[in-house]
């Protein structure tokens, strides 16, 4: 990236450009990218609103085939800056120009191009290595045959150095598996298995030991190596990983403060007017000087952000403090006319001071009558150059195609030969003269998804059907809860007396087998809320359609329901000698166990947590429980709130459970001497008595549980994306 000062009319103005190699021959270029965000600041004890820059006007490049690191101190905006790049930020919300070979990025492109590995692991435990990287083959590599993505895993394994552990668990916190550093490279594997032209990485050596995390890089240099652009954040690397790094951009408060390689880096310092201690490392010199000019109470790190621009140099830190002293010596006069003394002296001084330290080794050679509009313009530009103008007064501008080239000099000779940066104030860069040629239109990218709708839901139960086989504590707790309560409810209420008593004894059995329905539902909701970061990741690049994912969880998950239901269903049905059909009582409680399970997805797809799931769950459980037509009838229920009768899901297996049993006219006690049949109970309670009742109660659960299964596909669909707003 380079940048000229222009004089035009005593208004100095500047000029960004990227400034890329001439032999540029692809990989990825951002222009100006500015990221605004509000917060709410509290001043004078109100709150207040204030736009903060994250990025600003941010202007580089990422070469292909090489590994760019995005650098700098903490709060410097490095993940922020490849969120923007990897298209994580909302449409709307970043500000700037992004291009990929010379053609513009869109959603579209970047979902089809690149891959990002986020920096938390996110996969499935039980899966072996194999398994990850062969079900990644299938989500991405669709239209190849099986062989060939066997071939292509087998060939990955052994480029990532996973052929030790390529049978083993990926394992975690509860199962042993694989090390840090091989779960790493086996979600780098997951990402590239299709081969990205584009990769990003959010700290890859996170939390790795330093031999872990120079394996990582050196499997990432390799991925780059093979023609990809790979864009990484990394923190404090070790001097062995530094030599696996191509391109630097090192940020702070949002702002390039440099970029070029690692050995450009003591030259930037040099021209600076900083040395290197011998010994110590270029890259931590320049983030101490940057945290220095950062906890400056006379200027900041814009400053360096300009000489990063422009080659202006910044003012020496000793310097500032000695203005500062002599400006507070100004004698004593008016309020008003102090202060315009004070700015006097200082901006003087601070005017002469950049005069004499200004990098004269970038005047143009062949140039040399314009010393004196290097002078003034730098002079100028700093006395501009201030955070609050910043925004405003740097405009992005296009000089005329007819300017002449002007003399350059050299950065590094390996990654950034014959890098152009401009000697003289007096002219302008043509950014199109550096932008890569561009044909006009995007090339093929073929279709948005690997497989076929059909394809990627047998792919997804394939996978779902494993884990629930190697992780069986889920299923099994329910059927041992299940049964042992069938158990204990059949010998609780067997042979019910013929009064009222024993009326009122198995419409307790009813209810209470509802709410046992209800609450064994209730572990699912951990159970997607960890699964669910591994569906971002996957969707994120489009491996596959979130109703496949939906339509795949609910076939998956319906034979363990019904054989739940099944195991209750026939343990009570036989000691407590019901009445009804058989196959209605099971149908009642499959469908109570699936509408009850989808509402329970649903909730836990809406939360951020399992703590606020649980929560929402209980809480919901306990105004189906109240509303049911147990505690007050549907018609003795206040007008009011008769709504929550109706869309309370324990009404309807409740009521169905009862047509079942006392849809007949035989007595099941006496009141005062007069017996007392099932449609008069049905009665007493509002409850329909018609045969057709019992179908439209068992068509009415179905489609609460068609409800919610939508409803959990919309906030996947619409809600759960990876992105910042």
């Amino acid at each position: 990236m380079n940048s000229k000062q222009v004089i035009t009319k005593g208004v100095v103005e500047t000029v960004i450009d990227i400034k890329k190699p001439v032999n540029f021959t692809g990989g990825l270029e951002f222009q100006s990218l500015t990221y605004t965000v509000t917060k709410k600041k509290k001043v004078d004890g109100k709150w207040s609103k204030e736009e903060v820059d994250l990025l600003h006007e941010i202007t580089g490049y990422a070469p292909k085939g090489c590994v760019t690191a995005v650098m700098g101190p903490s709060g410097a905006g490095k993940s922020t800056l490849l969120d923007g790049l990897a298209g994580r930020i909302a449409s709307g919300s970043l500000r700037g120009k992004v291009s990929l070979d010379g053609n513009i990025v869109n959603a579209s492109l970047i979902k089809r191009t690149s891959a990002y590995i986020m920096q938390e692991d996110r996969l499935f435990p039980m899966l072996t290595v194999y398994e990850t990287l062969m079900f990644a083959a299938d989500f991405r590599l669709g239209p190849l045959s099986v062989a060939d993505k066997r071939h292509r895993v087998e060939k990955l394994i052994d480029q990532l150095g996973l052929s030790s552990s390529r049978n083993t668990y990926i394992g975690d916190e509860g199962t042993r598996g694989v090390s840090g550093g091989e779960r790493r490279r086996v979600s780098i594997g997951v990402d590239i298995i299709h081969g990205p032209s584009l990769l990003f990485l959010d700290e890859p050596t996170s939390g790795l030991d330093s031999t872990s995390a120079l394996s990582v890089i050196e499997k990432v240099h390799d991925i780059a190596r093979n023609g990809s652009t790979v864009i990484l954040t990394i923190h404090q690397p070790s001097s062995r990983i530094q030599l696996l790094l191509d391109h630097l951009l090192i940020l702070a408060r949002g702002q390039l403060m440099f970029q070029g390689s690692l050995k450009d880096v003591t030259h930037h310092l040099n021209r600076m007017g900083r040395k290197v201690p011998k010994g110590e490392n270029p890259i931590e010199n320049l983030i101490d000087v940057i945290q220095e000019y950062d906890q400056c109470d006379f200027v900041g790190v814009e400053v360096l952000a300009e000489f990063a621009r422009t080659g202006m140099k910044p003012p020496l830190l000793s310097d500032m403090e000695e203005i500062s002293m002599s400006s507070s010596v100004v004698a004593p006069s008016p309020s008003l006319n102090r202060e315009k003394s004070q700015d006097f002296s200082y901006s003087s001084q601070v005017s002469r001071s950049l005069n004499d330290e200004f990098d004269h080794s970038l005047r143009s050679p062949y140039n040399n009558n314009t010393s004196r509009s290097w002078s003034a313009s730098n002079s100028a530009a700093f006395l501009k150059f201030t955070p609050s103008r910043l925004k405003n007064e740097h405009k992005v501008k296009k000089a005329p195609s007819h300017v002449a080239s002007p003399g350059f000099y050299t950065y590094s000779s390996e990654i950034m030969p014959e890098t152009p940066t401009p000697h003289s104030s007096d002219y302008t860069l043509n950014e199109n003269d550096y932008l890569t040629p561009t044909n006009g239109s995007q090339e093929h990218l073929g279709p948005k998804f690997s497989n076929s709708y059909i394809g990627e839901t047998w792919i997804l139960m394939r996978r779902n059907f494993i884990n629930i086989r190697r992780t069986p504590e889920l299923f099994l707790s329910r059927l041992m809860v299940l049964t042992f309560m069938g158990f204990m409810m059949a010998t609780m209420f067997h042979n019910p007396k013929d009064s009222l008593q024993g009326i009122t004894n198995r419409l307790s059995f009813f209810i209470f087998t509802v709410c046992l329905f209800f609450f064994s539902s209730n572990d699912a909701v951990p159970a997607f809320i960890q699964e669910r970061f591994i569906f971002i990741r996957e969707t994120s690049h489009n491996a596959y359609r979130a109703s496949s994912y939906t339509i795949a969880s609910l076939i998956t998950h319906m034979p363990f329901l019904a054989l739940q239901a099944l195991s209750y269903a026939a343990i009570v049905w036989f000691a407590l000698e019901l009445r009804g059909p058989f196959l209605y009582f099971f149908l009642v409680l499959f469908i109570s166990l699936l509408s009850t399970n989808s509402f329970v997805v649903f909730v836990s797809s809406v939360v951020p947590n399992y703590i606020l799931g649980y929560a929402a769950v209980i809480a919901f459980t306990a105004l189906f429980f109240l509303f049911c037509g147990y505690f007050l009838s549907s018609e003795d229920i206040p007008i009011y709130w008769r709504w929550m009768n109706k869309i309370s899901t324990m009404t309807y297996p409740y009521e169905g459970l009862l047509m079942n049993e006392y849809q007949t006219n035989d007595a099941f006690g006496s009141n005062d001497g007069k017996p007392v049949t099932g449609f008069d109970i049905l009665r007493s309670l509002h409850i329909g008595t018609d045969e057709i009742k019992k179908r439209n109660n068992v068509l009415i659960m179905l489609g609460w549980a068609v409800l919610y299964r939508i409803l959990f596909y919309s906030i996947l669909r619409f809600a759960s994306k990876n992105q910042r707003s």
